[in-house]
């Protein structure tokens, strides 16, 4: 399923790359927009996950650099059949965590200083078995291409924008108002197709990884815990993401203010997830 959703987004890529091009540029436009295709598929599939963890400066660790974080990864991997992952850390006090990479012999798990000082040893171990999850349920290719994607649509606005603003390029007849209003149509549309994808996508992956690090703990409950602390900290120190990237994360991070990036959520509610993991309904 998770193969069929990257060869979908892949394809969605291509499409609206060719679309765009030829809006904003006519013929010219659209031989520009596959070439653009091609590579960016060509990136997408095999460094999606080095451009996420870039993004938020994430460092690679040693087993002697962080022993605690590593003992727990180890473990849960031995139990759960799966290849050790890289470990990064995130070089902010915010509590946070996310895994990346396409597919799970090539997967990287990235946590925060702020989740490190944060959680007890049991809750670390939930969170870890949650990006574990991720990993296991092979959704990270997908989500990484999600930001990849995500963040190539946005881009595709604001070009269509610039190219509106300037006159556009390519064939003359593309000018003039027909091709202003689809630039500022796209300008419009595609932040909510993006966001729309992110949606469609992170919320179920969120609950399926919550059960599944918690079949790999038998602790649910740990790591209804380490959200609870995980969010009610982040509030007070938030990490600012991208819009592209928030659905990667443990906990939705504050989104940065892009236009419409408010209006929507890409993570379930605290308290729905909560309740999942402990069977009764949460006070949280």
């Amino acid at each position: 399923m998770n193969t069929l959703k990257t060869t979908l987004l892949l394809t969605l890529l291509t499409l609206l790359l060719l679309f765009a091009g030829a809006a904003i540029g006519g013929r010219n436009g659209m031989i520009i927009a596959f070439i653009m295709a091609a590579a960016m598929n060509f990136v997408s599939y095999f460094y999606s996950d080095k451009i996420a963890l870039a993004t938020y400066r994430a460092q690679p660790v040693t087993r002697e650099q962080l022993p605690r974080a590593y003992q727990v990864v180890e473990r849960m991997t031995q139990r759960a059949g799966l290849p050790m992952p890289s470990i990064y850390v995130i070089p902010t006090d915010s509590p946070n965590a996310f895994a990346t990479g396409r597919n799970p012999s090539h997967a990287s798990i990235a946590v925060t200083h702020g989740i490190l000082n944060l959680l007890n040893d049991d809750e670390l171990e939930g969170v870890l078995a949650h990006e574990l999850g991720h990993v296991r349920n092979r959704d990270i290719l997908t989500s990484s291409i999600v930001a990849t994607l995500a963040g190539a649509i946005t881009l595709i606005a604001r070009m269509g924008y610039w190219a509106a603003l300037f006159g556009g390029y390519g064939d003359r007849d593309r000018e003039g108002s027909g091709g202003v209003f689809t630039a500022l149509l796209m300008m419009i549309v595609a932040p909510i197709a993006a966001m729309l994808i992110q949606l469609a996508i992170s919320r179920s992956r969120e609950f399926e990884a919550d059960a599944t690090g918690a079949r790999m703990t038998g602790n649910p409950y740990a790591l209804a815990s380490a959200l609870q602390k995980i969010d009610a900290y982040s509030r007070r120190v938030p990490l600012a993401a991208s819009p592209s990237t928030a659905h990667l994360f443990i906990v939705q991070p504050l989104l940065s203010r892009e236009f419409l990036a408010g209006l929507f959520s890409t993570h379930p509610p605290i308290a729905r997830r909560i309740e999942r993991l402990t069977g009764r309904p949460s006070i949280y």
